[in-house]
């Protein structure tokens, strides 16, 4: 179904965001990491068959305020059958001895990297951390046999999200509506979560 132009209702207890879908198809030109960045205070580690509890504390501290509930809802098999597939490296920032980002990428299918999750804790957001983190993630990925790159992102996220993955040399090729229960009304999230949505009951 295509959308009217026009408004179009949304039921209550649903949310709808505006997906965007970027992608690279050439290595960029590097960015210089952000000045003033911790020397050896940031750095980046593979963990290696993620220990579920663990990946879900990360992914709740990075990506709750920005409604990231598809990973929340999946039971142990199925995060699980995901984030231990052949193909799928998980990455975490360290900042002064503790994960505070999440890099998630997917090189299943061939000749490309999907970006599936990126991003750090509230508190280091402004601070260059992000710029760092995709620095990372751009070479790791191009040091691949690759031919694109991409993402996605929505309205839910920081409201710079777009912007950032331009200046990182990502290019906008596609945009949907995603429409789906609110988890903060079936406790996936709290309801004090990503106060930018509000809730219709």
């Amino acid at each position: 179904m295509i959308l009217p132009d026009g408004y179009s209702d949304i039921p209550a207890g649903k949310i709808v965001a505006v997906v965007t879908h970027l992608e690279m198809t050439a290595r960029p030109a590097r960015r210089a990491d952000p000045p003033g960045a911790p020397s050896g205070l940031w750095t980046l580690r593979k963990v290696d068959t993620p220990a579920l509890h663990w990946y879900r504390d990360l992914h709740r501290r990075v990506g709750e305020e920005w409604l990231w509930f598809s990973r929340a809802r999946m039971n142990d098999a199925e995060l699980a059958a995901i984030i231990h597939a052949p193909g799928v490296e998980v990455y975490a920032l360290v900042v002064d001895g503790n994960d505070e980002g999440l890099l998630e990428l997917d090189f299943r299918e061939a000749g490309q990297c999907e970006l599936v999750y990126f991003g750090v804790t509230a508190k280091l957001i402004g601070s260059g951390a992000a710029r760092f983190l995709m620095n990372r993630a751009l070479e790791l990925a191009w040091s691949r046999d690759l031919s694109r790159v991409w993402v996605h992102t929505c309205t839910f996220d920081h409201p710079s999200a777009v912007a950032f993955y331009q200046r990182s040399g990502f290019r906008p090729f596609r945009r949907q509506i995603e429409i789906a229960d609110d988890p903060r009304l079936d406790g996936t999230a709290p309801r004090t979560a990503a106060k930018h949505v509000p809730i219709i009951e």
